[in-house]
C-alpha cells in the first residue's frame, strides 16, 4: 500500500504542477479574448475593461490561479468567454467522446499486440517475425497525420464509410440498433488511425519482453516436460513478462490521449481535440486550461491503473 500511496502523492503533485505550468504559459501568450473587441468601434474601452474585470483578467497571475482553483473546487472549472457558461458543461460531453475513442483504441491495440507479439517472439528470425518487424518499422515511420489523411482519402473516394463527425444528421430518428451501427461506422476511421499508430510500439515491447522470458531456465525446463507451445506461451511465459507490459499500459494511455487530440481534429470527431483548437484560436483561456487538465487527469488515471495492476500481479511491489 505504501507504493500506491507514493504514486498517488506523485500524481497529485503532477496535477498541481501541470495546472501551474499551464497558467504560466497562458500568461506569456500574447493577446486575450477581449483584444478583438477593442477593434470594434461600437464597443467602448470602458466596456472591455469592465468585462476583463468581471472575468478577473485584470488581476495578477497568482490571484487568477487562486480564483480558478476555487472554481474547480465548486465544480465549474472556470468560465468560458466564448460560450458564456462554465467550462464543466463543455468538458463533460467532449471528454466523454474522447474517452470512448481512446478506450476502444487501447483495448483493440492491446488485444492485437499481445497475441501477435507473443507469437513472433516464439518464432525469432522466421519470415513472419521479419514481416512483422518490417510492418511495425513502416508504421513507426508514418506520422499519424499521414495515416489519417490517407484513410480519409480512401473513405471519400469509395464512400464506404462516413468521412467525419461522430453521428449522422438523422441520428435522433434512428432505432437503437441503427444508432449503434451509425456510431460504429463513424468510429472506424479515427479508431483505425489510433490503433495503427500505437500498435508498433506495443508489439515490439511485447516481443522484447517475451523473448527475454523464453530464454529463462524455467521455460526451458517446462519445454523439457513436454508442455504444449500455446500453453507454455500464454500460461507460463506471458505472466512472467507481464511486469514491464503493465508499466507500458500507463504510458500507452498517455500516447493515445496525445495522439487522439490530433486525430479528432482531422477526422472531425467531437472530442477534446477540436475544443482545444477552437479555444486556442479564440484565446478562451479557461477552456484551454480545462482541456489540458482533463487530458492530464486521463493520463494520470491510466498510470494509476497500471500501478494498481502491478500491485495485484507482482508480489515484490506489494512487499515494498
Amino acid at each position: 500500500m505504501k507504493y500506491l500511496q507514493r504514486r498517488l502523492a506523485h500524481s497529485i503533485l503532477l496535477l498541481i504542477s501541470a495546472s501551474v505550468f499551464c497558467f504560466l504559459l497562458s500568461d506569456l501568450a500574447p493577446g486575450s479574448f477581449f483584444d478583438e473587441m477593442k477593434l470594434n468601434p461600437q464597443i467602448s474601452a470602458g466596456t472591455v475593461a469592465a468585462l476583463r474585470s468581471e472575468y478577473g483578467l485584470d488581476q495578477a497571475l497568482p490571484v487568477r490561479y487562486g480564483l480558478w482553483v476555487k472554481s474547480v473546487l465548486r465544480g465549474e472549472w472556470g468560465y468560458s468567454f466564448a460560450y458564456n457558461s462554465p467550462v464543466r458543461s463543455l468538458l463533460i460531453i467532449r471528454a466523454r467522446n474522447t474517452l470512448l475513442l481512446t478506450s476502444l483504441a487501447m483495448l483493440l491495440a492491446w488485444l492485437t499486440a499481445l497475441p501477435l507479439g507473443v507469437w513472433i517472439a516464439s518464432r525469432p528470425g522466421r519470415w513472419d517475425d521479419r514481416l512483422s518487424m518490417a510492418g511495425t518499422s513502416w508504421l513507426l515511420a508514418v506520422p499519424e497525420l499521414v495515416l489519417a489523411l490517407g484513410l480519409l482519402y480512401v473513405v471519400i473516394r469509395t464512400r464506404a464509410l462516413p468521412a467525419g463527425g461522430m453521428v449522422s444528421v438523422r441520428f435522433e430518428n434512428l432505432s437503437l440498433r441503427a444508432k449503434i451501427c451509425d456510431l460504429s461506422a463513424h468510429l472506424v476511421v479515427p479508431l483505425t488511425v489510433l490503433v495503427l499508430a500505437s500498435l508498433p510500439i506495443l508489439v515490439r515491447h511485447v516481443r522484447a519482453s517475451m523473448t527475454e522470458v523464453l530464454q529463462a531456465p524455467f521455460i526451458q525446463a517446462a519445454c523439457g516436460h513436454g508442455i504444449g507451445q500455446t500453453r507454455l506461451l500464454f500460461r507460463y511465459a506471458l505472466p512472467a513478462a507481464a511486469n514491464p507490459l503493465i508499466s507500458l499500459l500507463g504510458l500507452s494511455v498517455a500516447g493515445l490521449m496525445s495522439g487522439s487530440l490530433l486525430v479528432e481534429v482531422i477526422t472531425g470527431w467531437p472530442g477534446l481535440g477540436p475544443l482545444l483548437l477552437e479555444a486556442s484560436m479564440s484565446r478562451d483561456l479557461y477552456v484551454v486550461v480545462g482541456v489540458v487538465m482533463a487530458s492530464t487527469v486521463f493520463m494520470i488515471l491510466g498510470s494509476l491503473l497500471a500501478d494498481v495492476m502491478l500491485v495485484i500481479f507482482d508480489p515484490r511491489v506489494r512487499a515494498d
